[in-house]
């Protein structure tokens, strides 16, 4: 990806919340190619240093550009932690967007092999069983002790016990890059 990635994505998230929030607002989307690339993307708003929004997608489905502007609404509007994102709120909150790698399914045949192949403060790992399901991007190494705690909080997330195994659960695992606003935009 190119220098200004970064810039670009941010630009993006940004502009698609200002439209959503004041449907007057006009913003135009770059033409470049490396935009037009099928990737995921999870967007992040931060209000006073503290999470007010997150949303995102864990496999390519559409390009980055639409994949950007539709995690920054969502995160803006639809995650259910929070009440969607007031206009006043907006110019003071920063965003933060990355980009994931492919999903690379991991060899589970028991949790030591698991635990094993995770590369700590490098995955961003996808656990799944049954309809149970759930992630944690690369910064969340920074919330664990180690790669074990780390998967136990994991299967908590995905409303398991956390001591759970079972030779069904599938483990896959993916790096992200990431991009922050240097502070809010007023």
């Amino acid at each position: 990806m190119p220098p200004e990635t970064g810039q670009t994505l941010i630009a993006i998230a940004r502009g698609a919340i200002a439209r959503k929030l004041n449907p007057d607002t006009r913003f135009d989307v770059p033409d470049a190619d490396w935009l037009q690339a099928k990737r995921a993307s999870y967007v992040t708003l931060l209000h006073d240093g503290r999470l007010r929004g997150r949303s995102g997608t864990l496999e390519a489905q559409r390009t980055l550009a639409e994949d950007v502007m539709a995690n920054a609404v969502a995160a803006a509007c639809k995650d259910p932690r929070f009440k969607p994102l007031g206009r006043d709120e907006f110019a003071n909150t920063r965003i933060e967007v990355c980009v994931l790698s492919a999903l690379e399914s991991l060899q589970t045949t028991d949790e030591a092999a698991t635990l094993a192949q995770l590369r700590p403060g490098t995955d961003g790992v996808v656990l799944e069983y049954g309809c149970h399901r759930s992630s944690f991007l690369p910064e969340m190494w920074d919330h664990s002790a180690d790669a074990a705690e780390f998967l136990a909080r994991l299967k908590y997330q995905a409303g398991l016990p956390p001591d759970f195994w079972s030779p069904e659960v599938r483990i896959g695992r993916y790096t992200a890059i990431k991009w922050q606003e240097k502070g809010p935009s007023v």
